[in-house]
């Protein structure tokens, strides 16, 4: 799979790569290979790009620089969500950073910012390699499929210390390698290149162990190649077979003819056997059983070659049957869904894991495998032989490892690969000894191998115990987070927990506490001992500046506000243009408070007169005495119940409400075949659409929504769940999915979703109220007010103003309704109120600096919305989002009888990437806080600046 830059939109021309230029050094069996891209961008504006690829099992990022300044600045190691959070708010200055993240398994994007209109962006990526064993040679792989052609390709490979000459093949033809010195080398530059295919090159390997060194700070590292004999014993297959079948979406990029000559030789070797098939997708499907007779599984793989691959990927969503003798996966490893733990296999149970992807987390699976004694089989067109020996004999294995001056082993598999065991670790000693005990051929055999400080260096040995680390960590990568973290940042690694980051300014590595590269590391130390202070004062008056916003809150809510006919509007004031920002009016000297807080009234039609937020609502009143301490506020706090929020704050009786929401309809080409289909072959007909748009995150939320018209849920929410699959680890995504999988009424299936958003965007209050609005709509109501609570009491970046009071209206909301004693011992007093509403709308949205507005007029024709802020009738909008998500929210304590519409309006965006339409969700609530609750949600779309639709209305019973 080439690196493919992300353009969402194909109505502006793609970036596109100017420049390859390769370089690579081999040693031993292990390769360093460095890669340098110079992307284009052809159109009229700077944009941000995001280049999505694949390393091949066994790679390793160790390295990555971007252009700054006319040179390469190298990146430095950071937490991977902090990352993401430093990346978003430079990029929204406008100033240089680069980010390279490790999405699932071996697959990684990088983000750069600035690529100027008609500019270039220089990118360097090194990554490092163990090379694998073809009979007595090293196999050095390099892929060259970038696509299309490019104006400058230069490629140079250098072999040191290798016995004979290199041979090379593939996609460059035949190629010499010329001898200079003690090396071999290959050069090749091209002009108008179009890059394909896989370069090949096998290099004579020594018979004989070999250790290699590497000093460093933290010690001195080893790695140790032992070429064992290559022996094999035919494995006794089992008379009952589970085949765990990967059925998911992206289960249609593997390679399924190689995958079934591997299945038909493992059938033939069972002769008679019964082999229960499972389905593996955002859920199992019920279990299927066929009968292998001598061999012959037509019927089985009948079914399989018609499988239509849909759906996430729930790999860990299956349970084991005790009569099963082994267990074969056929997967990526991409699990994608849910959050359930992998099963655990009985004793002699064996896990095979057949992975014919280029896109894939081996890692996970090798460690799924090995964890039970089996193991990881690569697939392909050219291995099907090595494929169907490995799957049907067992290799050389290694039953122990042990070390005498050494410590910190890592063994890169327990199975001989090709004939090669590689062994890496840290010597304490200048000498050591390995001691090696192996299972070959039903025999035990025991072997040392020397190790000494004085071995040849290498500068790659302490990166190979890094991966090997990760390797075995990453099958309980739950468990391990903080140990995979530590080792990223150890060895200045791209992770599942670390990220790569560059930054144009010293200050922004102060700014954002991020160790900077070392030249600038003494700069560095002053400026950052004077920003400490100032943070330390940021953090103790953020819950200061929240109860006051609580605080205004309360006083709106709890004013009497006229429900009388609207007062003529006042002569109107000149209005203000503010450049190309938003049109503000001018407030006359004069204006009192209670002026601001009955505004003159704002026609539905007419265009708006904006006043400012801040004085549009009536004056606070005044704060609680100060409490000494903590523990005279949290007295009395530990069961706040409904009970007595309902005694203190009883309201009337609920007017009668009711609400019709507009169906939201796309006009896309496929939503005339989907809504003419019949229940019974609706589902085929998404399939046959699907490979036209699958790609569009809008495809499968609008099949789905007919799929839920017809009845048929259980095939909606697979649909939906394809959003998982889309664009690894995008939140965007996860949140659309997330939202709607809610709408469905499947809040056990979006709390995953929400949790894996949060672990990926902790800077984000979002991500928090998300997953505290999941946990209530699934009844775990006090893991739902904790969530809520992180959002009143973490800081945030000024682009989400006074979420903090949003978050406690739906704390408070919970807390009154649950039924249930909450403890919220844990939380101020003071921002424990309930307050009951008539009418709530909240808006949220998927696309980040974005400014989308919600709008409400009230029956006097009175508009409420980020520029109007109160109505006469006590109508009230929150703050204006204007970078992105929302909420934006609208409350209405007491509602005057009439009709409220509520429309959506997409203000604008300052994206840097080109993007598509942009997903909203819009939820109405009558009798908020309430026993009567209601609440209905719908999701929309808008595609361009100024659209606006309608969303659905409120009527108010007199």
């Amino acid at each position: 799979m080439p690196p493919r830059l992300i353009i969402a939109n194909g109505a502006e021309e793609p970036i596109a790569l100017q420049s390859l230029h390769v370089s690579g050094e081999i040693s031993g069996g292990m390769a360093q290979t460095t890669v340098q891209m110079v992307f284009f961008n052809p159109n009229r504006r700077l944009l941000e790009g995001q280049l999505q690829f694949p390393l091949l099992d066994g790679q390793q990022i160790v390295g990555f620089s971007l252009d700054i300044e006319g040179r390469q600045r190298p990146a430095v190691p950071v937490e991977k969500a902090k990352g993401r959070q430093i990346f978003e708010a430079i990029e929204r200055r406008r100033v240089d950073p680069g980010l390279l993240e490790a999405t699932q398994g071996n697959n990684f994007k990088l983000r750069i910012y600035p690529i100027p209109a008609g500019g270039t962006r220089t990118v360097e990526i090194r990554y490092v390699e163990s090379l694998a064993r073809q009979g007595k040679n090293w196999q050095y792989r390099l892929p060259l499929a970038y696509g299309d052609r490019m104006r400058d390709f230069d490629l140079t490979l250098n072999v040191h210390g290798a016995m004979a000459a290199p041979q090379a093949s593939g996609s460059l033809g035949a190629i010499g390698l010329v001898r200079t010195g003690e090396q071999y080398q290959m050069h090749v530059n091209e002009s108008g290149f179009s890059a394909s295919g896989m370069l090949n090159l096998l290099i004579p390997a020594s018979e004989k162990p070999q250790t290699y060194t590497q000093v460093r700070e933290d010690g001195t590292w080893f790695v140790t190649e032992i070429p064992v004999a290559e022996t094999r014993t035919a494995r006794s297959l089992p008379k009952v077979i589970g085949l765990l079948w990967d059925s998911s979406g992206s289960g249609a990029a593997r390679d399924h003819d190689a995958e079934f000559t591997i299945l038909d030789r493992y059938f033939k070797a069972a002769g008679n056997a019964e082999v229960r098939l499972t389905r593996l997708r955002d859920r199992p499907e019920p279990e299927q059983s066929f009968h292998i007779v001598n061999g012959n599984w037509s019927a089985l793989r009948q079914i399989l070659q018609n499988t239509a691959y849909d759906g996430a990927s729930a790999l860990s969503d299956w349970k084991p049957e005790a009569d099963v003798g082994e267990y074969l996966l056929v997967s990526d490893g991409l699990s994608n869904y849910g959050n359930a733990a992998f099963p655990k296999l009985a004793a002699g149970q064996r896990l095979y894991a057949l992975n014919s992807a280029l896109a894939a987390n081996a890692s996970l699976l090798s460690a799924w495998a090995e964890n039970t004694g089996g193991r990881l089989i690569q697939v392909s067109a050219q291995t099907t032989a090595a494929a169907t020996q490995a799957l049907l004999s067992d290799a050389t294995h290694v039953e122990a490892l042990t070390a005498a001056g050494a410590s910190d082993l890592q063994i890169e598999s327990h199975d001989a690969k090709n004939g090669i065991l590689r062994i890496a670790g840290r010597l304490r000693n200048p000498e050591a000894q390995l001691t090696l005990t192996t299972r070959q051929n039903g025999r035990l055999l025991t072997a040392t191998i020397p190790l000494s400080a004085t071995a040849p260096a290498h500068p790659l040995a302490a990166y190979l115990w890094a991966g090997y680390r990760l390797r075995e960590l990453e099958g309980n990568r739950d468990v391990h987070r903080a140990e995979i973290r530590r080792i990223g940042q150890q060895f200045g690694l791209a992770t599942r927990e670390t990220s790569l980051i560059v930054l144009e300014r010293l200050d922004d590595y102060v700014r954002y506490d991020v160790a900077p590269p070392q030249e600038y590391q003494a700069a560095f130390n002053q400026l950052k001992k004077l920003r400490d202070g100032d943070l330390r004062q940021t953090r103790s008056r953020h819950m200061e500046n929240v109860l006051q916003q609580f605080q205004r809150k309360i006083a709106w809510w709890e004013k009497d506000f006229s429900k009388d006919d609207m007062p003529k509007p006042k002569k109107p004031t000149p209005d203000a243009l503010s450049g190309a920002g938003r049109v503000r009016a001018i407030i006359p000297p004069a204006m009192t408070a209670p002026e601001l807080a009955s505004p003159a009234p704002v026609s539905a039609v007419a265009a708006p007169v904006i006043a400012p937020p801040a004085a549009a609502e009536p004056p606070p009143t005044p704060a609680p005495a100060p409490v000494t301490s903590r523990q005279r506020f949290s007295e009395g706090a530990a069961n706040y119940s409904a009970k007595s929020v309902a005694s203190s704050d009883a309201a009337p009786a609920m007017p009668e409400i009711s609400v019709a929401l507009q169906k939201w309809s796309a006009n896309a080409p496929y939503i005339d075949r989907l809504k003419a289909a019949s229940a019974d072959t609706v589902y085929a007909i998404y399939l046959d659409e699907k490979p036209s748009y699958a790609n569009s995150s809008a495809f499968f939320l609008d099949a789905a929504d007919v799929l839920l018209e017809k009845g048929q849920r259980d095939l909606a929410l697979r649909v939906l769940s394809n959003l998982a699959e889309m664009d690894l680890e995008n939140r965007a995504v996860l949140r659309i999915l997330g939202y709607r999988l809610l709408q469905a009424g499947a809040p056990q299936l979006a709390i995953p979703v929400f949790e894996k958003v949060r672990q990926l965007a902790e800077e984000e209050p979002q991500s928090f109220r998300d997953l505290g609005l999941a946990y209530a709509a699934n009844q775990q109501y006090q893991l739902a007010i904790d969530q809520l609570y992180e959002v009143v009491q973490r800081p945030w970046d000024a682009r989400f103003p006074e979420i903090e009071t949003i978050a406690l209206a739906e704390l408070n909301q919970i807390v009154a309704t649950a039924g249930v004693a909450l403890d919220t011992s844990r939380m101020d007093p003071r921002f424990l109120k309930s307050m009951p509403l008539d009418l709530r709308v909240v808006m949220t949205w998927d696309a980040d600096n974005s400014d989308m507005d919600l709008w409400v007029t009230d029956p006097n024709g009175e508009k409420c919305f980020y520029g109007y802020p109160l109505t006469h009738q006590g109508g009230r909008m929150s703050r204006d989002f204007t970078q992105g998500y929302g909420p934006e929210e609208f409350s209405l304590r007491k509602a005057k009888p009439g009709k409220y519409k509520i429309e959506a309006n997409y203000f604008g965006n300052s994206q840097q990437l080109i993007a598509g339409d942009t997903t909203l969700q819009v939820k109405l609530t009558t009798a908020f806080g309430t026993p009567q609750q209601k609440e209905q949600m719908v999701t929309l779309r808008l595609k361009d600046r100024q659209d606006t639709v309608f969303v659905g209305e409120f009527d108010v019973a007199p």
